[in-house]
């Protein structure tokens, strides 16, 4: 017995979501029946995931119907679920912004930034559109900055929210390096927020696998650290930083989080080399970044070269295995309860030890007809709650109230506080820079000084 329902996909022309969407739909057969909406300002490519999502159905057998458009309140028409993956800060504009703040000696940004305030825009744009057009949708949000933007939103609006990321999956490259080959013997749990999740619960087949970690850092750790070569640019879930965090902190930090973790590990490519390892010293550096965004666009040439090939045979090229995607099973567990357990973003209300009610957190929930309900964890570590948790806590605040009352200056103390900064002057050359971009220009007139505060400027070098 399927269940027909209608899904948006804001953002349709991503090269990372909305195939795989399209494969999970198809090879869930109790949403047979469904309609998806592609929204995208891209015709281009929103023709491109049309295409590819009919013939990948057709070939399969699947009852589903594709419908696209270039406007929101079109493609949110009726909508049960929406799922944005859209980002108002492509990848193009992210390296101007790194070479900008390059000229005045930050390398790879440096913490240097300009408050997002696109992205948020776009993120709460969308959530109250929805509290127009379709209220009682659930949106999944996919896209970056998933612990600000959900924190906003569910803030400003009355749209059930739930912010999904990748970075646990991390756990699983612990368990390979390990030699831990079967998945399903793997039980764990990694709360806190998103992209500052840490390993609090790891076992394989029932029994305590920390030990295991340890025992491979005495005898195998170095011998990783200089013969490893990294296939993929986001491989540093056993780099030598990572594993220099876990000795820190005392919990191994999962995914994305080691990137975030410390301004230390990151100030120089060669630094980067030292923690991270070789060819690219971890994902976020100059020979790494243009590299993932290279293969992000072959990724969609190969797609719109299947697209426009009448003769090519999508489930051959593209695969019929469901992704390891949690967005169409949550939407399954909501509406037909084939309930599952999931990492979810999320408002905390009590999930987490420490973190405000309000505040979105990463945390495990399960998923059913009920709803989406995070799981009370165990309180993280008094260390990793000071040195980690509530100071991002306060920095997104900080944000936030930038976003709210459009205070330069608040922007002005991230530029100030961040780990490459050697002088006042340098951190306000940088943000006046990157603020006076082409393509800033919203934020850079939204953004403003409030009365008095231009002497902040008066002494800053030319």
């Amino acid at each position: 017995m399927s269940t027909p329902i209608r899904i948006s996909v804001i953002g349709a022309g991503s090269a990372q979501f909305s195939l795989g969407l399209v494969k999970d739909i198809c090879l869930t057969a109790s949403l047979s029946g469904s309609l998806i909406n592609f929204m995208d300002i891209n015709p281009e490519r929103l023709d491109m995931i049309h295409k590819l999502g009919q013939r990948y159905a057709k070939e399969l057998g699947t009852d589903l119907r594709f419908e696209s458009t270039t406007d929101l309140r079109e493609s949110l028409q009726d909508a049960d679920f929406v799922i944005n993956t859209a980002s108002a800060s492509p990848h193009g504009k992210q390296a101007d912004s790194r070479e900008v703040a390059a000229q005045y000696g930050y390398y790879h940004g440096g913490g240097v930034g300009t408050g997002g305030f696109a992205n948020l825009d776009l993120m709460l744009g969308v959530a109250r559109t929805m509290e127009e057009i379709c209220p009682d949708a659930w949106l999944i949000q996919s896209g970056n900055p998933v612990y600000q933007g959900c924190t906003l939103m569910t803030r400003e609006t009355s749209i059930k929210v739930c912010g999904l990321c990748h970075g646990h999956y991390g756990v699983y490259g612990i368990a390979r390096v390990l030699g831990l080959t079967d998945e399903s013997k793997i039980t764990w749990q990694a709360p806190g927020l998103n992209h500052n999740i840490w390993l609090t619960h790891f076992f394989y087949d029932g029994q305590e696998a920390y030990p295991l970690l340890d025992e491979w850092i005495e005898r195998e750790g170095e011998k990783y650290w200089n013969n490893h070569i990294a296939e993929r640019t986001h491989d540093i879930q056993m780099s030598r930083g990572t594993i220099h965090q876990y000795r820190m902190f005392g919990l191994m930090p999962i995914g994305d989080t080691p990137r975030q973790v410390g301004w230390w590990y990151h100030t120089d490519i060669e630094t980067k080399m030292h923690w991270f390892g070789q060819p690219w010293g971890g994902p976020d550096t100059h020979l790494a970044r243009p590299l993932f965004v290279k293969n992000l666009e072959k990724r969609i040439e190969e797609m719109t070269r299947l697209a426009n090939d009448p003769k090519a045979s999508l489930v051959e090229s593209l695969g019929g295995e469901k992704t390891r995607e949690q967005q169409v099973p949550i939407i399954d567990g909501l509406v037909n309860d084939n309930e599952g357990q999931f990492q979810v973003n999320v408002p905390n209300y009590g999930a987490l030890a420490g973190v405000p009610d309000d505040v979105v957190v990463e945390v495990p929930a399960v998923v059913n007809k009920k709803g989406i309900q995070p799981l009370r964890v165990e309180p993280l570590p008094e260390k990793i709650m000071y040195t980690q948790i509530l100071p991002e806590w306060l920095e997104m605040e900080r944000n936030l109230l930038a976003y709210h009352t459009g205070d330069r200056s608040l922007l002005l103390w991230e530029a100030l506080q961040a780990g490459q900064t050697n002088s006042y002057d340098q951190a306000v050359a940088a943000f006046e820079g990157l603020m006076g971009m082409a393509g800033n220009e919203t934020s850079n007139d939204y953004y403003q000084w409030e009365t008095g505060q231009e002497m902040l400027l008066e002494k800053v070098k030319k």
